[in-house]
């Protein structure tokens, strides 16, 4: 199929759609054939026309911890019990991974959610297995473990029923409020030094993270998350991640120093990044959004990333490098300190760790193990 040139796309398709990052589909780069709809088939007056609804598909996937040697995430193992993410962040370096499943990195990145349903059951047996030796697990390694859809699944407090009973360390980074339901099983864990949580702000301010991250909490909650987490012993920080030059990046300072007054005692950053199709989709958000900033934003990631919009270099894509990236640094340093926030993220523990007894287990139970 020939692809139309940009402008013969339908026009409602280059409107911003409520409750989406995403107003596009971008070509899948593995997948040769592309679906565009009819100019005929948008109605510009009927909302719901051009407004895709979220779909969730069954995931028959036969493992739930996945693992990397990438020396850049701070993790080597983590658990996904969603793939896609309904919080529809237009920046989101996770939207390509979509692209291996036959999706596109846009709208349906944010609408065609993949549910493992069996997450919980899946880490138990894993967790079970006599090869499994016990180490730290990351939740949210790709996307969100507390998108919308979480509040009627329970997969991810699914997740944190096993952990808890195998008190097995996990971290958590999270744009929603939604985690505050399961404190109680996070207190269970971080009793045994097993568990930190770090809530994602990238904005203070309420209109830039409705069009930016339109199904996350507003920031005013995710600092209340903070606020509930630290009152009830749960280790919590704060990541302002990403930061993007000329947009959020001088609202750091702020956005560390509300997080401590709510109780945060850690803290972290990272640089947008814009892998694949992202950078594209990127872009066209600029155009719609704030298309006065456009080239002063594009044109420091560019500076950032030695001239183009993504650098895939170990070492530096998290960061980036050049002027404004040794400013950005300065600045998360100052301004970490300013805060009171010196505290480093907590080094979770494996020590409590067991194999709860059950029929099965029993056969391969060791009396001296801790009960």
């Amino acid at each position: 199929m020939i692809e139309p040139e940009p402008e013969e796309y339908p026009p409602a398709l280059l409107e911003s759609i409520p409750g989406r990052g995403a107003a596009e589909n971008p070509k899948n780069r593995f997948v040769p054939l592309d679906v565009l709809p009819d100019a005929e088939s948008i109605d510009p007056d009927n909302e719901d026309s051009a407004s895709p609804r979220t779909v969730f598909f069954r995931d028959s996937t036969r493992k739930i911890i996945a693992t990397n040697d990438s020396p850049d995430v701070g993790f080597e193992a983590s658990i996904n019990a969603y793939r896609g993410c309904e919080h529809g962040c237009v920046y989101c370096f996770a939207r390509p991974t979509h692209e291996y499943l036959g999706f596109s990195a846009g709208l349906d990145f944010e609408t065609k959610i993949m549910v493992k349903e069996n997450a919980p059951a899946l880490l138990r047996a894993e967790l079970s297995s006599v090869k499994w030796e016990p180490k730290v697990l990351q939740m949210s390694g790709v996307t969100d473990c507390y998108q919308p859809v979480e509040r009627r699944l329970r997969l991810t407090r699914g997740c944190l029923e096993v952990l808890a009973e195998f008190r097995n360390p996990v971290t958590l980074l999270t744009k929603n409020h939604l985690i505050t339901r399961d404190i109680d099983l996070l207190v269970k864990l971080a009793a045994h030094g097993a568990t930190a949580v770090m809530l994602s702000i990238t904005t203070l301010d309420k209109t830039l993270a409705m069009k930016m991250e339109p199904r996350t909490s507003v920031p005013s909650r995710r600092l209340d998350a903070v606020r509930e987490l630290a009152r009830a012993g749960v280790p919590v920080g704060v990541m302002t991640a990403p930061m993007i030059p000329g947009l959020n990046d001088q609202e750091m300072p702020a956005i560390l120093c509300e997080a401590a007054a709510a109780g945060a005692q850690f803290a972290g950053y990272t640089s947008v990044r814009l892998p694949f199709a992202v950078k594209d989709l990127f872009e066209s958000w600029l155009s719609r959004h704030f298309p006065d900033r456009k080239e002063k934003v594009l044109n420091r990631i560019r500076d950032m990333r030695g001239g183009k919009l993504n650098d895939p270099e170990f070492g530096s894509r998290m960061r980036g490098d050049g002027i404004w990236a040794q400013q950005l640094k300065s600045m998360f340093e100052l301004a970490r300190r300013k805060a009171g926030l010196t505290g480093r993220f907590p080094a979770l523990s494996t020590a409590a760790f067991r194999r709860p007894a059950g029929p099965q287990m029993e056969l391969w139970a060791d009396p001296a193990a801790g009960k």
